[in-house]
């Protein structure tokens, strides 16, 4: 008997939409909204199959499941936390193969990394290597 794929995370909530992203990007007040604007731009524009919306209080991007969300919280630059998910994977260690010659990624675990920018001006300049690392990334989630 064939067993079936689970069901992928409804994502049909107010907060799971562009419109809220939207809302949540006019009442921000960062000192890199302009990076912040550049990065969700640049995401969106990976794939069509990636919509956006607020997760975890900060503009995240999704496919079946969320995998990327931005990392507000530090007071200079802007921060993009990739994950496969909200839940922990038990994986291998190498089962997230992610070729970065631009060695853009810093790994917080096997499931998890983190890429980082100084400014607007540096997320143009390491675009094609955060674009590159993005299309790998979603094909894991």
């Amino acid at each position: 008997m064939p067993t079936s794929r689970p069901k992928p995370p409804a994502h049909d909530k107010p907060a799971d939409t562009t419109q809220a992203v939207d809302e949540f990007m006019r009442g921000l007040e960062h000192p890199s909204k302009s990076a912040i604007e550049i990065l969700r731009s640049l995401i969106l524009d990976v794939d069509p199959s990636i919509a956006e919306g607020i997760k975890w209080n900060a503009p995240s991007f999704r496919t079946t499941e969320y995998f990327a969300t931005t990392n507000l919280r530090a007071k200079v630059g802007v921060g993009l936390i990739l994950h496969l998910g909200a839940k922990v994977r038990e994986m291998s260690e190498d089962a997230v193969a992610i070729d970065d010659p631009g060695k853009l990624l810093k790994w917080l675990s096997r499931d998890r990394a983190m890429v980082e920018f100084a400014s607007a001006g540096e997320v143009e300049e390491k675009k094609a290597a955060l674009v590159a690392v993005l299309r790998q990334w979603i094909m894991h989630v």
